[in-house]
């Protein structure tokens, strides 16, 4: 409560300022030139979800660490606290149906829509966990969940400020989009979906597009050795790697 509450505050601190100082935004007025803006801002996007990630491990020098994940945070929405958290159970209740914050359903589309559904119920179940789960703790985590959704939509404002109305809605909404989608599809592929016998488990991948991947966002499809090793910033460096997990068919 009071990590989303300062949040809350620093959002809110920022928006006055830039209404009270008409502040038009970076990019207020359309420019044809954000075309090709928009493929390094999804990049981007990208990038700030691997450096949150690595961030969680402590995978950052220390005295930087927290601030990477923080920033990263702002940009992907989740802010760092979240993300290290529900990280930190899907590590340790890897495919756990009932436990892990997103285990691996065969469809992807349903596996897409489970994940926005099932994470912030295993956020209120890890402080049932921890706390117990009595009648005040539910009602304790109603009010966070709400104060975290309102300062979710405060950060979101401050983007719009800060960025301009073309900048928002041309760059930062689809590549927020593109982030999302990809990092699902991530956790998804990496977890074995495409085994025809439902054997979900951490998996390395490095061919197509995976090796693309793998080249632009450090490793992060060789997900059986980040899971051996999670303290790597690159865990396709791991020697010697875990078998690749061959294309379907």
């Amino acid at each position: 409560m009071w990590y989303d509450g300062f949040y809350l505050v620093l959002c809110g601190s920022l928006v006055a300022l830039m209404v009270t100082t008409g502040f038009q935004g970076l990019a207020p007025v359309w420019d044809a030139r954000l075309w090709l803006v928009l493929p390094l801002a999804c990049h981007l996007q990208i990038l700030c979800s691997v450096f949150i990630h690595n961030a969680t491990h402590n995978n950052f020098p220390r005295p930087i660490n927290r601030i990477v994940g923080e920033l990263c945070g702002m940009v992907v929405l989740t802010r760092f606290a979240s993300w290290e958290v529900i990280h930190q159970r899907h590590h340790r209740y890897s495919d756990d149906v009932a436990k892990d914050p997103h285990p691996v359903l065969p469809s992807y589309f349903k596996f897409l829509v489970n994940t926005i559904v099932n994470v912030e119920h295993q956020l209120q179940q890890i402080y049932f966990d921890l706390y117990g789960d009595t009648p005040e703790n539910r009602r304790y985590e109603r009010l966070r969940a709400y104060v975290s959704y309102g300062t979710n939509l405060l950060l979101i404002a401050t983007w719009y400020l800060f960025l301009g109305k073309v900048g928002f809605f041309f760059l930062f909404v689809p590549a927020s989009i593109v982030g999302f989608v990809h990092l699902v599809h991530f956790n998804w592929s990496t977890h074995n979906a495409f085994s025809p016998s439902n054997d979900f488990k951490p998996v390395n991948l490095d061919h197509g597009y995976y090796k693309v991947g793998n080249w632009l966002w450090f490793g992060i499809y060789m997900h059986a050795n980040h899971h051996k090793r999670a303290g790597m910033f690159n865990p396709a460096k791991l020697q010697p790697s875990l078998p690749i997990t061959p294309p379907p068919g």
